[in-house]
């Protein structure tokens, strides 16, 4: 037996504890921890990989080497959203996250997590009141799981199988929720009007049935639209015995009412935008909302946190509360299921969402949907290019179509990159009735001259 390479970066790889584990275990070799495995599917050889890099310095520098051929948005000037979106990010936000108590620690519990489930708890708090409801659940792992989730509890509750979507819902979040509930759920898809992206009434009238547990819709829409009828959309889910889930992106409730108001049974949303940069491939986190109905709190899938008095007269402690409803405990006998979720992002909301305030989120949306008015004004008066394509109310989004400049959006988009521009997202494959249309979002960060930026160089690039 050869004592091999002494590894390191992994623990007990040093000949003398390995011997003493595979004493312990009644092993001589190695490869007898594989026996299990057929012969037939083991590999025969050692696979063709780089020489391996030994030293730490060494392997930075390689690291660092590959991410430097990144593009990310502080090199260009982005006007991409479509789910994860480049906003303002406060730096209290990075310091208290970055605290090693909230940083590094893994699920866990109040001996080793000291000051998270309070963090927690006031994160659900601030949600709650959010979107004027009163339960909230630990942060889900983004938008698309709490909507699949949610929409799995409102049929639980109802005791049906028959999920309405509107036809403009995110495609991709649409996919995730058609996979999820497919064991145990059928979607239906609802017509939208396509002169204003709004739901068509009469269809979603057409549609629900007594075997429609959940109506879910976006506020604002993937395509940027305020859905100005939700409460009309509310009132007949419920004529129906319907639930009524909304997705919203958060920051948009300082100018748009909290859907608790308007009929809402269940909420979801994305929190990325409320403290929390764009990661590759992180950086998002969902949330769950709803009434505080026994029933639909029984169905939660994840942790909820609760507050109770101590022994101590004016002292609280804080902890998760019904875990027996949970896969952590349930486990194969679970309705729904959550392993470690992202709570780290839930603590960064609170901390945005407590700095922000009322007044400054209705003052940040106010702004928000000024520059976006403004960009899309600008964008229409360059010839051939339409802004906004639907006649409807927008939220920091909005679609723009170049069918008649003859141009596609990809060769829009190339030209934009070469001037440093990241341009908005190509709709062309999700949405083919939209033509040569792109997702274009407008957001805190881009002042007047950042929009007049963008206006000239599609002048230029659409010519």
């Amino acid at each position: 037996m050869s004592d091999g390479l002494v590894h390191p970066y992994i623990p007990n790889a040093a000949p003398a504890p390995r011997r003493r584990l595979m004493k312990e275990v009644g092993i001589r070799d190695l490869a007898a921890l594989y026996d299990s495995i057929p012969n037939d599917i083991k590999l025969k050889g050692p696979l063709k990989l780089p020489t391996r890099i030994e030293s730490e310095h060494e392997l930075r520098k390689h690291v660092e080497s590959i991410l430097a051929k990144n593009k990310s948005c502080q090199d260009l000037l982005n006007f991409r959203g479509a789910g994860c979106w480049q906003h303002f990010v406060p730096a209290v936000c990075d310091e208290i996250n970055g605290r090693g108590e909230f940083l590094t620690s893994y699920g866990g519990f109040p001996y080793s997590d000291h000051g998270k489930y309070q963090a927690l708890f006031e994160y659900q708090s601030l949600i709650g009141e959010l979107v004027g409801l009163e339960v909230v659940g630990t942060p889900t792992y983004d938008w698309g799981a709490a909507a699949d989730s949610a929409v799995l509890m409102a049929c639980r509750v109802t005791g049906r199988d028959h999920v309405l979507v509107p036809a403009t819902a995110s495609p991709e979040r649409l996919e995730q929720m058609r996979g999820f509930t497919k064991p145990v759920a059928t979607i239906e898809l609802v017509r939208c009007d396509p002169k204003t992206g709004l739901m068509d009434l009469a269809d979603l009238k057409a549609k629900v049935s007594e075997c429609t547990g959940a109506v879910y819709f976006e506020q604002p829409g993937y395509l940027g639209i305020i859905e100005t009828q939700a409460p009309e959309i509310a009132k007949i889910a419920k004529a129906a015995g319907a639930k009524t889930v909304v997705g919203v992106d958060p920051i948009s409730l300082g100018v748009l009412e909290s859907p608790g108001d308007y009929g809402a049974d269940l909420v979801v949303g994305e929190l990325q935008p409320l403290g929390v940069h764009m990661y590759g491939g992180g950086g998002v986190a969902g949330f769950i909302a709803s009434r505080d109905d026994e029933a639909m709190v029984a169905e939660h899938p994840s942790f909820l946190i609760s507050i109770s008095p101590a022994a101590d007269q004016g002292q609280f402690g804080f902890g998760v509360s019904t875990m027996e409803r949970t896969s952590y405990d349930k486990r194969h006998d679970s309705t729904d299921y959550y392993g470690t979720t992202q709570w780290l992002w839930g603590i960064t909301a609170a901390v945005y969402l407590s700095l922000i305030g009322p007044r400054g989120l209705a003052e940040l949306g106010e702004g928000i949907m000024q520059r976006s008015a403004y960009a899309a004004g600008r964008i229409n008066r360059i010839k051939g290019v339409t802004a906004p394509v639907h006649a409807s109310p927008f939220f920091k989004e909005f679609v723009v179509n170049f069918d008649r400049t003859g141009k596609t959006v990809a060769a829009v988009n190339r030209a934009l990159k070469r001037r440093g521009i990241l341009g908005g997202k190509d709709l062309s494959m999700e949405f083919p009735t939209l033509g040569q249309s792109a997702l274009y979002c407008i957001t805190e960060i881009h002042g007047k001259d950042e929009i007049d930026a963008l206006a000239a160089a599609l002048k230029e690039v659409s010519a």
